[in-house]
């Protein structure tokens, strides 16, 4: 095992990897950035580096100064995290090579997985279902209308490098797809610096589920179960449950065990996340995250299973601590995604947090890194807080992630609290009857009913 890990990344995530760390016998040394100099992650790692100024490009993003930090901490392996360095393969595959453990999946799984065409192709081959799309990326907005002509309008154009909606863009007359072709190609080289896309047939209704997999070095892989993140909006997720309420015994088991048996043949290492579409009974693969999830307490919380610590496990040449047979989900847990946002506008509010209550009682966690005092930076993402509740069933959960909600306070900036309540109070929400377009068209709807 590891003596001492490096983590690079900042907020709630680096905080969640220190406490893994600390429960192992781990020392930990937390990079960070001269806005971050305050953090809760500073304050709790064994060590701490101060990497460069505010702006991720020139710290969270620096890889020599990253590699640096852990050749002069003497840190044997790296944390990414989630974001920022967690998914690219160049870092980790210097990380490797300047004789350091990176805690994640290999450098080449990261690069097939990255690419979105790429990544289709390969788990085809493997067995996964997929959505009828191009084959291949697209050469030319002919090739893309013959598709479209073929599959049937709706269609949704793609980076194949992309994430977070960026570069996406939906299609539904013929007349407009050579604008949203040239469209997507500019949004996809601006984010991601490849103007390579695709075309997929678009799902009127579908769910978003994905399985959290799991791999070592020894030839073993498993599943732990579905996650639901339906509730998104602008194609980012909003909140996310687990189990999912619209799934039936038999499908979970089959696309779980379908999942693992796709990572034993990749030989696959570490924590990853096969996200599919979900309508009328079938999967349709749509991207694998090669990292933790954000959400992944949702899974620990049925499980009772320390993902980061098993990762740790995993990049330190160690065995799988679990098969299927030993893996028990109990209960249902929801997580609610608390942004330092403008609950109606959704602008972001950074700002000093004058006041901070943390929920607490049965089933209660709080996974986040403000205190009192502590002044939200405007350089990173708005993410400041993961609520996460666990109950004996589906409508006990509902109840007590509202009674939490009640018992958090957060002043001095706005927050998502208010939204997450009233998403809590939907009928839609309490049936689980609904898709990923569902959030967005009743934010709509409510925001017309105001004027």
């Amino acid at each position: 095992m590891f003596k001492k890990i490096l983590i690079a990344n900042r907020g709630e995530i680096a905080l969640r990897i220190i406490r893994a760390c600390r429960e192992m016998g781990v020392q930990s040394v937390v990079v960070h950035s001269t806005a971050d100099a305050n953090s809760m992650a500073v304050r709790l790692a064994d060590e701490s580096v101060c990497i460069g100024p505010p702006a991720g490009k020139d710290s969270y993003l620096n890889i020599p100064a990253i590699l640096s930090a852990a050749t002069v901490t003497g840190a044997e392996a790296i944390h990414p995290g989630y974001g920022f360095l967690s998914e690219n393969a160049q870092f980790a595959r210097m990380v490797e090579e300047h004789g350091f453990a990176f805690i994640g999946p290999k450098p080449e799984h990261i690069e097939t997985m990255g690419d979105k065409v790429t990544a289709k192709q390969t788990v085809k081959q493997l067995g996964l279902p997929v959505v009828p799309g191009s084959e291949g990326a697209l050469n030319s907005v002919e090739e893309g209308i013959a598709f479209a002509r073929e599959a049937g309008f709706p269609v949704i154009i793609k980076a194949s490098s992309g994430g977070g909606g960026r570069g996406m863009k939906l299609v539904e007359r013929e007349e407009d797809f050579a604008e949203q072709y040239s469209t997507a190609r500019s949004e996809a080289a601006a984010n991601f610096g490849d103007d390579t896309v695709y075309v997929e047939k678009y799902l009127g209704r579908p769910r978003h589920i994905e399985i959290q997999v799991f791999g070592d070095e020894h030839g073993n892989a498993i599943h732990l179960g579905e996650r639901d993140c339906s509730l998104q909006r602008r194609h980012q997720k909003v909140l996310e449950e687990a189990p999912s309420p619209v799934l039936t015994e038999e499908e979970r088991q089959e696309i779980g065990q379908l999942s693992a048996e796709t990572v034993r043949k990749m030989g696959y290492r570490g924590a990853g996340t096969i996200e599919y579409l979900y309508e009328d009974g079938n999967f349709y693969f749509m991207e694998m995250n090669t990292r933790i999830q954000v959400e992944h307490p949702v899974t620990e919380m049925i499980t009772g299973i320390d993902l980061i610590q098993e990762q740790i496990r995993v990049a330190a040449g160690e065995e799988l601590s679990l098969n299927k047979d030993r893996i028990r989900f109990r209960g249902h847990a929801i997580e609610l995604r608390i942004n330092a946002e403008d609950p109606d506008t959704f602008t972001p509010c950074p700002g000093t947090i004058t006041q901070f209550h943390c929920p607490g009682g049965l089933g209660v966690r709080f996974d986040s890194a403000i205190y009192n005092g502590y002044k939200i930076p405007p350089y990173y993402d708005s993410m400041v807080g993961k609520l996460i509740i666990h109950a004996r069933n589906r409508d006990e959960c509902i109840r007590r992630a509202r009674r939490a909600i009640v018992e958090t306070v957060i002043d001095g900036v706005k927050t998502t609290l208010p939204l997450h309540d009233w998403i809590l109070q939907q009928p839609e929400f309490h049936s689980g009857d609904y898709t990923i377009h569902w959030l967005e068209k009743q934010l709509a709807e409510k925001e017309k009913n105001k004027k």
